[in-house]
This record gives C-alpha cells, sequence and structure tokens, in this order.
C-alpha cells in the first residue's frame, strides 16, 4: 500500500479552527463529530467498536500504529466503524511479528481518511473548552471554502439514529445450543467481546436487528434479555425504547450496556443528554453505591442520563456514579430483575473490574 506520509492534510474543525498535518490511511475527504479516547492502548478495538460509528477518534497517546493490527482477534466487529482518525506520531512500519498488516494498510483498505503529525495535546485541550463538535479531514482538498462546504453536510450527532445501520442486519446465534440460559440480544451496534463474555457463562445468543419486533424475539423463548452499546443519540429511538419496555415487562433479567442503559433508562421515564465531551478511555473511575467499591473502567460514551431525574425516580435507583464528574453510571429497575451500567465492563480494551457484571446478569436466571 502507497505510503501516505509525504502527503499533506488538513483538520478543519466546525469553530474554523485549521490544523495541518501529514496524510493517513486513505487519501481523500471525510468527517464527522471529532472526540478524543485517552487508551493508551487497543487501537484497533476502537477503531471496530460500533459505537464509534459517525466519528473521528483522536489517539492521545503519542504513538499509533506500532503494534499493527491482527484482523480477526482483536476486533470488534466485522469492519473498521470510525469516520476517521487523527494521531500525533503515526508509524507507517510495525514490530509486531504476529501482525496481520500495518495499520495504514488497514485504515486505508478500510477507506478511513485519516491525518497525523497534529499536536493532539493542544486539539484536545481545545475540545475540552470548547466541547465535542463536527470536524473534517482532508488529504485532498486545501481551498478553505471549498472544505467549509463539505464540513456543513455532516449531521450534528444530537438527533442521529445510527444503530440500524451499524447491527447485524439478520439474526444469528452464538454459543452451545445446549447451554444453561438463552440470552436474547438486541443488537444495537454490539461489541464481539461483549457477546464472548455472556457465551463463556454459558449463554446460547440468538442476536437480532435493532428494530426487530419483541413478539419476534419472545418467540425465540429467551430466558432473559441483554441491551447492547450502540451509537447515535438514544432520545431519537422510540423502536428500542417501545422493544425494551416489553422486555421489562415479562418480568425476565434484563441488562443494559451504554446505548443500552441509556434506553433502559428512558424505559423508565427518565431523559437523556448530550455531554460537552463524553467519556472515552480506559481509566475512568466508578464507585458501586451498592457494595461500596470503586472500579476502574473502560468508557465510551457521548450522552448520559439525567442524575436529578434518576435520584427523583420512583421506578429506578441509582447503583454506580462517576468519580470524575459525579454522572450517572449504573441503575437498577426497582422491583423487577433489571439494571444497567453506563460503562464497558467487557473492557475490550481496558482493565477487568467490572466484569462481574456479566456474573450478575447470569445470577438474575
Amino acid at each position: 500500500m502507497k505510503i501516505t506520509e509525504s502527503i499533506p492534510a488538513v483538520l478543519l474543525l466546525q469553530d474554523g479552527t485549521l490544523f495541518h498535518g501529514k496524510a493517513l490511511g486513505k487519501i481523500g475527504t471525510h468527517g464527522g463529530e471529532i472526540c478524543f479516547n485517552t487508551g493508551m492502548t487497543g487501537y484497533q478495538e476502537i477503531y471496530t467498536d460500533p459505537s464509534y460509528a459517525g466519528q473521528v477518534i483522536i489517539n492521545t497517546t503519542a504513538h499509533i500504529g506500532n503494534y499493527g493490527v491482527i484482523n480477526q482477534v482483536e476486533a470488534e466487529s466485522n469492519r473498521v466503524q470510525i469516520a476517521g482518525m487523527v494521531c500525533n506520531e503515526f508509524a507507517h512500519l510495525h514490530s509486531r511479528a504476529t501482525a496481520d498488516e500495518s495499520l495504514q494498510d488497514y485504515l486505508a483498505n478500510a477507506g478511513i481518511v485519516g491525518i497525523s503529525g497534529i499536536d493532539t495535546r493542544a486539539l484536545v485541550r481545545h475540545i475540552r473548552t470548547k466541547g465535542v463538535m463536527n470536524c473534517l479531514i482532508s488529504s485532498e482538498i486545501s481551498d478553505p471554502a471549498l472544505l467549509q462546504k463539505e464540513l456543513d453536510k455532516i449531521p450534528s450527532m444530537e438527533g442521529l439514529e445510527l444503530s440500524s445501520q451499524v447491527c447485524t442486519q439478520e439474526s444469528y446465534y452464538l454459543g452451545e445450543e445446549n447451554a444453561a440460559h438463552r440470552v436474547a440480544v438486541l443488537d444495537l451496534g454490539v461489541k464481539k467481546s461483549i457477546l464472548s463474555n455472556l457465551t463463556d457463562r454459558n449463554c446460547y445468543l440468538k442476536v437480532f436487528p435493532a428494530k426487530t419486533s419483541f413478539d419476534e424475539i419472545a418467540a425465540w423463548n429467551p430466558d432473559g434479555f441483554f441491551v447492547s452499546n450502540g451509537p447515535g443519540d438514544p432520545a431519537v429511538m422510540p423502536y428500542a425504547v417501545e422493544t425494551v419496555s416489553h422486555f421489562l415487562a415479562s418480568d425476565k433479567p434484563v441488562f443494559g450496556i451504554c446505548l443500552g442503559h441509556q434506553i433502559l433508562a428512558q424505559v423508565c421515564g427518565l431523559k437523556t443528554y448530550k455531554m460537552h465531551n463524553g467519556h472515552r478511555g480506559l481509566n475512568h473511575p466508578v464507585k458501586n453505591l451498592v457494595t461500596g467499591l470503586s472500579e476502574i473502567t473502560s468508557q465510551n460514551h457521548g450522552f448520559a442520563v439525567k442524575m436529578d431525574e434518576l435520584q427523583a425516580s420512583s421506578a429506578a435507583e441509582l447503583t454506580h456514579v462517576n468519580l470524575n464528574d459525579n454522572t450517572v453510571e449504573g441503575l437498577q429497575v426497582k422491583g423487577k430483575r433489571a439494571f444497567s451500567v453506563q460503562h464497558h465492563p467487557e473492557a475490550s480494551p481496558g482493565p477487568h473490574d467490572s466484569r462481574y457484571l456479566f456474573d450478575q446478569f447470569v445470577d438474575l436466571f
């Protein structure tokens, strides 16, 4: 694959700020909502996470690409999901002998436009102050007016429904058919490592597309329901809220992660909101209010459940809180075997402090 490091590229932010750097991945023009991930490792897992659909990722760690990629083992879905990538130093050559290919080839083959040579500390400080916004990366356009014209075409993440685009389009099965538990998975953009954590706990899964009706899901006669992570604005997903409301009414166990947590919150009458920056990284401290213990968590979300509404709710109660900013990290539905968390207990990549939540779900059967 052609080395692109000698080709100039630009990054234009929605507020007019312009950065100059070097091209990586595919030569072209593309954009989305820019956000940053503070993880020191696991870039392939990040890029293939469906929750990042429509987003341009800034990797805050200094060097990206130096261990290449492994096509299946370290992928969270069957394709690259991000809308673009920004980094400081990009390694066109990799040192891991077991890697299938370089990150440059991987991104170029996936059609991902990126930019390196950016002062990512300055860029992140800018976004921390101004908040997340749309951006455009181009390695083929330099005219400011044309760049702005292309940037204006990018839709806002607020009000954007993406789950039906990234989810499976046909139902499929995972695990052993004679496993102890049958779990119906509502795929809003599920990660492979979440599914693995369920099959590892003796669960047989049927994964359903996001807009599958409750009647079709219930016809499989599952023992419980899982509501997955995914991209976009949870406030514009009434179809998912309706389906999960039926999950809850069934009195069977329900477990939601990230977007699934936000959907379950809406079923309980709670509202979500778009955060100034969101949480994306591998070291966010969360306190479990039930046990009194704290854990380091992996996170990836730009929306959250309103804390004041949850605290006043008669339908649900707060179970986990973020120790950095006191935002909602988990809830339990009162009188039901149903709970959810905002963070990612599968932790791929990240610490395994929260994987007990999968055990907690299985123990409800």
